[in-house]
């Protein structure tokens, strides 16, 4: 009111402010469901155990002969253990808890779906130790569709109503450059029906950046919402449960920015930095925003168990060793018939390769390429459609034959089955210059599958390199049972499915 008397009209709201209000409405009617990515694997696979478990004890009921109780369970427990462990092992075959993939309702059921028929018809086979369900063809029958079905319905469902964004964390992230650029497209890596985020689990909502220049500037189809200043009103307004640091250098962070960081935390609020995160979203290391910091690269406290897992990987590589060269002793007969019709000259062939702690070793390798390959290039990529690889080596290549002869570096301990595969030294020196924190994957014995292996196709270049990198330092950070596992089940999709190269 006025001098006048007469009512002076409220002033403009600022963009921003606008978008404050119209998020708070927004998030108001909103349900506070939400689910971390850890969450949602542990809900996928302890609702797909209890439905495993579930359908056979209800056909074991059905059939008679098993009354349903607690204490019947206790006295076998045996049979839900097995169909557990072997449900387990079918998943990591199926790839069923890649979470950007279960969002999509057609992949998720067709993925458990399969698990569960493979789960179910290896369980039926095993003698003596589970139920004799195929004394009965149509308790068997029922069994296998009970269970597949119950568990394909689940994954639909979860695909249909937890991937929406309601039960998504929604992230606002701290710094517009690069490192945020690169996190926002990791998490919107999979658009379902309109929503770019329905994979990962989280919800971008926006920006927060200094720079005056990216205001209102929109970022991967995400808006910069405003400066430091406007941090704690955004994170209100907009309901946000995330703040991602996407500061490359900690020294960037303004003292009042770390302040207003420190008083969301008191809020609650969680706190992560872009480099893990982006980690868990994608299963690689984002070596090129890592600055300095070597803990973004390397473990930085040993387990406490390390060493005895280091000696029990040693045995199975031993164990598997020893096989892989009797697979070796059987094939290699044919092969050598094969070479001399096809591609005359030696069987095998060397090549100088850096190991574990820069030490270099002699592999070996069915020869795969003409006897001249390198007379007169020297050490090049392989490239696609290569003139070089012969008819049989072709084959060998698709079917990862080649490989067998490292079963012999496997026994003398060169190389281990699992881990960064080992390159030639004239590519090392190069990329040493070229890719930061080259070196780190040294840390560990070379194997003959890993990580990068099965998760990148065959690498030609520098920004290839750099790629693989980021998966190989992921496998030694996070070296466990589990992932040495999954490792393991995708390197066999990629053999039965003649996916080398």
């Amino acid at each position: 009111m006025d001098s006048s008397g007469s009512v002076l009209p409220a002033p403009a709201k600022s963009i921003w402010q606008q978008r404050v209000d119209a998020a708070q409405l927004g998030r108001d009617a909103l349900p506070r469901v939400r689910l971390t990515v850890s969450e949602r694997r542990v809900l996928l696979a302890v609702v797909d155990l209890v439905l495993l478990n579930l359908g056979l004890l209800a056909i074991l009921v059905a059939r008679g002969g098993f009354p349903f109780s607690w204490l019947t369970v206790q006295k076998n427990p045996h049979y839900l253990l097995l169909l557990s462990a072997l449900w387990l092992l079918w998943t990591l075959f199926f790839d069923c808890y890649d979470l950007p993939r279960t969002a999509t309702a057609g992949y998720s059921a067709w993925s458990a779906g399969s698990a569960a028929v493979f789960t179910t018809v290896s369980y039926l086979l095993i003698p003596y130790i589970t139920p004799d369900l195929l004394e009965s063809r149509l308790s068997a029958l029922l069994f296998v569709v009970t269970v597949t079905g119950s568990i394909g319905l689940w994954r639909v469902a979860y695909a249909t109503v937890l991937s929406q964004p309601s039960f998504q964390q929604r992230i606002l992230i701290v710094g517009a450059g690069e490192s945020g650029r690169e996190l926002a497209q990791a998490l919107a890596d999979t658009p379902q029906h309109g929503n770019p985020y329905a994979g990962s689990g989280y919800r971008l909502v926006g920006f927060v950046d200094d720079d005056p220049n990216k205001l209102e500037a929109v970022i991967e189809g995400v808006p910069v919402l405003g400066n430091r200043h406007q941090l704690l009103p955004l994170v209100k307004a907009y309901g946000i449960d995330l703040i991602v640091i996407a500061i490359t250098y900690s020294p960037e962070i303004h003292p009042e920015l770390f302040q207003f960081l420190l008083d969301c935390r008191e809020q609650g609020l969680s706190l992560e930095s872009m480099t893990s995160l982006y980690e868990r979203l994608t299963g690689r290391v984002s070596v090129q925003h890592a600055g300095r910091n070597l803990g973004v690269v390397v473990p930085q406290v040993d387990s406490p168990t390390r060493h005895l897992s280091l000696a029990a990987k040693r045995l199975f590589d031993l164990v598997v060793g020893l096989f892989g060269l009797i697979v070796l002793a059987l094939v290699s007969p044919c092969i050598a018939l094969a070479n001399a019709f096809f591609s005359p000259g030696p069987l095998f062939y060397k090549q100088e390769r850096v190991g574990k702690g820069g030490c270099t070793f002699w592999v070996f390798k069915f020869r795969s390429m003409v006897p001249t390959a390198e007379r007169e290039s020297g050490a090049v990529w392989a490239a696609e459609n290569d003139n070089r690889i012969t008819p049989v080596g072709r084959i060998l290549r698709k079917t990862r034959l080649d490989e067998l002869p490292q079963f012999w570096n496997v026994l003398k301990g060169e190389m281990s089955l699992i881990g960064p595969r080992p390159e030639r030294p004239e590519f090392v020196i190069s990329l040493m210059r070229l890719v930061p924190f080259y070196q780190a994957r040294h840390a560990v014995r070379p194997g003959i599958t890993g990580w990068a292996q099965v998760c990148f196709p065959y690498g030609s270049s520098v920004e290839d390199a750099l790629a693989k990198l980021q998966y190989d330092l992921y496998y030694i950070k996070r070296q466990s049972i589990y992932l040495e596992l999954s490792i393991l089940a995708k390197t066999v999709r990629v053999v039965l499915g003649l996916k080398g190269r």
